[in-house]
């Protein structure tokens, strides 16, 4: 329970500080109405440093993203008798967080149609250009950079580690994150795309379920090879 608990919590918090990030930057009426990507990969890395700091106080190991679970499972790096219970946590975690975002910002949703930036981007990852091969690709070599990190950095929920991997997700997101907006994460992307395309959003535009494939298997299949190269070379 504690592993759900923190995943749950740890994930929750990224949720919020993300997409809210991604609520403000494009809803009318908003200050922060058309802020710009540095603005983005730094609230993302932000989040999810206070994230993995909440998911460690409540007794898990911050993984907050499926794609580091099963990474890391896969090759002996964590139990899979804890895997059920912190995917669970992730992605029931991701739904409430977007679900408090749809809620705080529900005024500037009722000012703002979708071709004034209330679409599915504010909750979720789409492709700057949409070629199905290089956008999983795209992913797959992010989340692999980042997942190999991250296996390299011992317990990150201790110290000054979370703000290390936050800065690691700045980066990652400054890097290589503007062909397809950086999912890294399954229950990042997924769980926020449902609660936007089933939750009574005003004006709310299509939720794009034809790309969202990409932001499940390409972290995944980026996980699994990270934790792979890091058994080998082990």
């Amino acid at each position: 329970m504690n592993g759900f608990l923190g995943e749950f919590l740890g994930t929750f918090i990224l949720i919020v500080f993300g997409t809210g990030c991604g609520a403000a930057a494009n809803l009318k009426k908003s200050y922060a109405k058309g802020a710009n990507w540095m603005y983005i990969s730094l609230a993302w890395g932000m989040a999810v440093t206070f994230g993995v700091y909440v998911a460690g106080q409540f007794g898990s190991d911050g993984h907050l993203n499926p794609a580091v679970t099963l990474g890391f499972a896969a090759f002996g790096f964590f139990p899979w008798s804890q895997v059920l219970p912190y995917l669970l946590g992730q992605f029931l975690g991701a739904f409430l967080g977007a679900a408090i975002v749809i809620i705080h910002y529900y005024p500037h949703f009722k000012e703002s149609s979708s071709e004034d930036g209330n679409s599915v981007g504010i909750f979720a990852t789409g492709p700057a250009i949409n070629n199905g091969l290089f956008n999983f690709l795209s992913e797959t070599i992010a989340t692999f950079v980042f997942i190999f990190t991250l296996l390299n950095l011992g317990n990150f929920t201790q110290g000054l580690k979370p703000l290390i991997v936050g800065l690691l997700i700045m980066v990652i997101g400054q890097a290589l994150g503007s062909t397809t907006g950086f999912a890294l994460n399954p229950a990042r992307d997924f769980s926020p795309r449902l609660a936007y395309s089933i939750l009574p959003v005003p004006n709310k535009g299509g939720a794009n379920w034809a790309y969202a494939w990409v932001p499940i298997c390409g972290p995944i299949v980026g996980g699994l090879l990270a934790a792979c190269l890091q058994a080998v070379l082990k």
